[in-house]
């Protein structure tokens, strides 16, 4: 039996042109190697997969080759390119950093550099995953690396660029490898495909190529399980099933059961989506990206960024133009939500659903807030058009003679203005039409007006009357004026029923000392509006007169009287402190209250004595 050798290592790229999808990288080495222009360190960067180790063989093989081509390529048919093919070269060298990444693996490669190569023009050393290599292992291999032999060439290669250290970046010179396209890993999985006398459909080769994410490795490996599990035939239906992959009419059927609002439907369909083994994250991913697919087919320009199979653009073109933008915005919003939570939820199906449900009756929340939206709109506009309306009155050439010197200014509305002028009080003045004694028969309703208006407004629209009620009212509802007949007389029960109320409010805000401190204290009357509080420490009366303020107010609120006072007084009467008792000392007391104690342990011999 034949061993059987997996495509990514049966056909990996043995020449430049053979690489896909880094024509831009195999462009520059080979016109480097045409005009002998190679630098002496190259950092090969990019996702995994994509051709960084083969373009830093093919490129060591080929600068080593004894009969070049014009085209920059290497002969394979000279002893140099022979050797390498069968891997037996002595002039190249690989080393694999996540597992050689200390500093003597390094020191032992700096070693071997300073010999020259035994054939060939050039010795080239491949380190694959450098960034795995400690900073030691970095510092040991700067100054190497900025002035090796001129027979040395290094190639790093490394997926994570952002972990190398900046002074092997400035010694590098930097190729960065893209993913590989879709069409490109289509193309090529079909030229390997009719190698191996495989029958593949394009679809299906289109849904592998989607799954790789760019990586042509993951693609060839995929492609090799879809082979064995279908025995040589690869088709859509077999792709999607092997590779755990909702089928797109899945989403057609989704999306038509919540445009219709038929929420039975879209649970039902959930669940046969259940059913087939489907985790509720990958039904989420796949739904938003079927939204979002959607949405780009809505503007004719962006329709090249529609990455589905061929077969399907049709339907997904049409069904986006019977779908309202808003509507998908808001789905992948809620979409987009449901996915962040979905590893937090402890009730992962009913997480689903409710976002089934939201999306359901999305299309109800849309059309109220348009609704909504446009009643508000309407709205200002009216009230523009009410305050630009308002009449004018005309002007009156005739002065009016104030009865009394001493009246309030008075104010005069405009129709619906709300703006009011304070106008000042204007002094007696003769009129020149008539007699002064004979009031003017004009003045007669601006005179019933004047009564009517209101009080004079200060520049900010608060009359000073208003101001000084609203003032008198706050201070009443603060200090209960009205409330209050009398002053309650100074009593100490209802004192030092306060002082512990307050003691227990301060150590509920974790104030221990203080609290401590209004415990320990010990009141007294002193007379009709003042009490003393006597402590045992200055300390102790430094945190009450900390609080002072907030207590006194309690006290006078409770006793309704604001000048009740207290005065701290420290007590200074010796304190005797009692000595703990030893253990020997506890049972002689014990002894002497019950001599039978004495007789138990001298018979039961315990030691005591």
């Amino acid at each position: 039996m034949e061993n059987f050798v997996v495509s990514a290592r049966k056909y990996r790229p043995q020449t430049f042109d053979t690489v896909v999808g880094q024509e831009h990288i195999t462009t520059t080495l080979k016109n480097a190697i045409k005009n002998n222009q190679l630098a002496h360190a190259f950092l090969f960067c990019g996702p995994r997969g994509v051709g960084k180790t083969t373009c830093a063989r093919i490129l060591a093989k080929t600068i080593n080759c004894e009969n070049p081509q014009a085209d920059g390529e290497a002969c394979n048919e000279c002893n140099s390119c022979k050797s390498f093919n069968e891997g037996t070269s002595l002039n190249i060298h690989e080393l694999d950093a996540a597992s050689n990444n200390s500093v003597d693996d390094i020191r032992t490669l700096v070693e071997q550099v300073r010999f020259a190569p035994q054939a060939g023009k050039y010795k080239v050393y491949i380190v694959d995953e450098v960034h795995m290599l400690s900073s030691s292992a970095f510092n040991a291999f700067l100054k190497t690396l900025e002035e090796p032999p001129h027979y040395a060439i290094f190639i790093l290669a490394t997926t994570e660029k952002h972990k190398i250290l900046p002074t092997i970046l400035s010694r590098c010179q930097i190729f960065d490898f893209k993913r590989i396209t879709n069409d490109d890993t289509i193309h090529h999985l079909q030229e390997i495909a009719t190698k191996e006398n495989i029958d593949a459909d394009k679809s299906a080769l289109h849904v592998i190529a989607e799954k790789s994410e760019g990586c042509m490795r993951d693609a060839l490996s995929i492609l090799d399980k879809i082979v064995s599990f279908t025995n040589g035939k690869v088709t859509y239906q077999n792709t999607l099933e092997h590779l755990n992959i909702l089928d797109h009419d899945y989403y057609f059927k989704l999306l038509e059961a919540l445009s219709a609002q038929d929420l039975a439907a879209a649970m039902l369909l959930y669940d046969e989506i259940n059913r087939k083994g489907f985790e509720g994250d990958i039904f989420l991913n796949g739904f938003a990206e079927f939204i979002r697919n959607l949405m780009v087919c809505k503007n004719p320009k962006a329709i090249s960024l529609l990455d589905v199979v061929e077969t399907m653009r049709d339907k997904y073109q049409h069904v986006a133009q019977e779908t309202d933008l808003s509507f998908m915005l808001s789905a992948l919003n809620l979409l987009n939500e449901a996915e962040i939570n979905y590893k937090t939820a402890r009730n992962r199906r009913l997480h689903v659903e409710l976002a089934l449900m939201k999306l359901n009756y999305l299309q109800q929340a849309i059309e109220l807030s348009a609704e909504h939206n446009q009643l508000v709109k309407k709205k200002r506009i009216n009230d523009a058009v009410a305050i630009r309306s308002a009449d004018i009155l005309p002007f009156k050439a005739k002065t009016i003679p104030v009865q009394d010197s001493a009246a309030k200014p008075a104010l005069r509305e405009y129709g619906d203005a709300r703006l009011y002028i304070e106008k000042e009080a204007e002094k007696p003045a003769v009129s020149y039409g008539g007699s002064s004694n004979q009031p003017d028969s004009a003045a007669e309703p601006l005179k019933q007006e004047v009564k009517k208006t209101q009080p004079a407004l200060e520049s900010n629209g608060i009359s000073k009357k208003n101001l000084l009620e609203s003032l008198r009212q706050k201070y009443n509802h603060e200090y209960n004026v009205e409330e209050i007949a009398e002053a309650i007389p100074l009593e100490i029960n209802k004192l030092t029923q306060i002082w512990n109320d307050f003691a227990v409010k301060l150590h509920k805000q974790s104030k221990q000392s203080s609290a401590n401190a209004f415990r320990l204290a010990q009141l007294a009357v002193s007379g009709e509006n003042e009490f003393v509080v006597k402590v045992d420490s200055s300390i102790s009366g430094g945190f009450i007169d900390k609080e002072r303020p907030f207590i006194s107010d309690e006290v006078q609120k409770a006793f309704a009287n604001r000048s009740i006072h207290f005065r701290v007084e420290v007590d200074h009467t010796d304190i005797v402190i009692e000595r703990p008792m030893t253990s020997e000392e506890k049972l002689q007391k014990i002894i002497n209250a019950n001599p039978l104690v004495q007789d138990f342990i001298e018979r039961l011999k315990l030691g005591y004595r």
